[in-house]
């Protein structure tokens, strides 16, 4: 294989962790936010869901940082087509965004239940809906997305926003849910105690049966759609357009599954995880259900992407233009250059996150939040 081609698929792989990263870190907050109203009955339990996460949220987020700037830097016309044809859903995906800093800053400045109760509802809804949008995505991608170009490189978007919820999206939108909304109840169980542990327990249990059940769904509902089959185009490694390739529509999505039996080893994860999760939480053993937790993120989220290969970007207006990973890449030496930084910075991501967990680990109680000036 062509040393490019390599470059393509490491950076491929690059954006995959990158995606997992965010599902489990940006999840586990998102899912916290969501179930804030259900583990939080009281004023003080609920800002004891948030100071569990209160050290952590905000450098989280650099994981949205990672994942766009990287599809901008190593994918760049999956950047300007996917991010100016979901221009609705992005500006959704961005108010939501700004109103969580907003509540985590502003909820418990002002004593009034009124003013906190506004808050608590927008931090629910910026936690749900972008995880719903995050799973949508992925739904939509084997539903192709209705885009084309023209002669000259021009990308048009042809679908609505209502387009993009149809039903198998709706159902991947809420399998991220419920797999963020374990990883937060899991997240409440290591730091909470008494009744809003037991009432995460609880909860956790719920939403990884739930998600079990939509993944197996899932994975019966793309053995049904129409898969994506490249049939011609210059090859991997070599600079190319989306114009320049032929493909068929008509096959199955499993096909790389059925070519490559170990790739099986991705859902067997993902579905063992979910399960090992709920099993832990059950136990009450809930860091380990955690670890497990995040494996389950890893094995859907890689289900996703061995399932699409070499797709990234399928068109249902006109497959032949669909972005794959050979045809929408930047050049050699970019993709070279930025595996020179990744491979510094993105263990040194992992070593610093990993370092604040440890400082930060331990339980929150009303007390400890009540008598802390600068406690959410």
């Amino acid at each position: 294989m062509h040393t490019f081609a390599i470059a393509q698929v490491i950076w491929w792989l690059l954006l995959g962790v990158l995606l997992m990263g965010l599902a489990v870190m940006v999840g586990m907050d998102m899912g916290v936010g969501a179930i804030l109203r259900y583990v939080g009955r009281t004023d003080a339990e609920r800002r004891v869901a948030l100071n569990i996460i209160g050290p952590h949220w905000d450098g989280n987020q650099v994981w949205f940082i990672l994942g766009g700037g990287a599809i901008f830097a190593a994918f760049p016309l999956i950047y300007a087509t996917a991010f100016s044809g979901f221009y609705v859903v992005m500006l959704l995906l961005l108010w939501t965004m700004i109103m969580r800093p907003i509540g985590f800053e502003y909820r418990s400045r002002m004593q009034q239940p009124a003013w906190r109760n506004v808050w608590d509802w927008a931090l629910t809804v910026s936690g749900a809906v972008p995880m719903i949008v995050f799973g949508a995505a992925f739904g939509n991608l084997f539903r192709g997305v209705p885009f084309h170009f023209d002669w000259d490189m021009t990308s048009y978007y042809t679908g609505s926003f209502l387009g993009l919820l149809n039903p198998f999206a709706v159902m991947t939108g809420v399998l991220s849910l419920s797999l963020a909304a374990m990883m937060g109840s899991l997240t409440i169980m290591n730091g909470a105690e008494g009744a809003m542990h037991q009432r995460a327990r609880g909860l956790a249990q719920v939403a990884g049966l739930v998600a079990t059940v939509l993944f197996a769904l899932g994975g019966l509902w793309v053995r049904a759609l129409p898969g994506y089959e490249l049939l011609s185009s210059p090859g991997a490694g070599v600079p190319q357009t989306p114009l320049q390739q032929t493909v068929g529509v008509g096959g199955s999505w499993l096909h790389n599954f059925g070519a490559h039996p170990v790739l099986w080893l991705l859902p067997l994860l993902g579905f063992a995880g979910i399960i090992g999760a709920v099993l832990s939480a059950r136990a009450g053993r809930s860091h380990l259900g955690w670890w497990l937790g995040a494996g389950a993120w890893i094995g859907v989220i890689g289900t996703a992407g061995a399932a699409l290969f070499p797709f990234m970007l399928p068109s249902s207006s006109d497959p032949s233009m669909s972005l794959t990973v050979w045809n929408s890449s930047s050049s050699k030496l970019t993709l070279l250059w930025m595996i020179g930084f990744a491979a510094v910075f993105v263990p040194l991501i992992l070593w610093y996150t990993s370092w604040a967990f440890w400082v930060m680990r331990g339980k929150v109680t009303p007390e400890m939040v009540a008598g802390h000036d600068h406690a959410y």
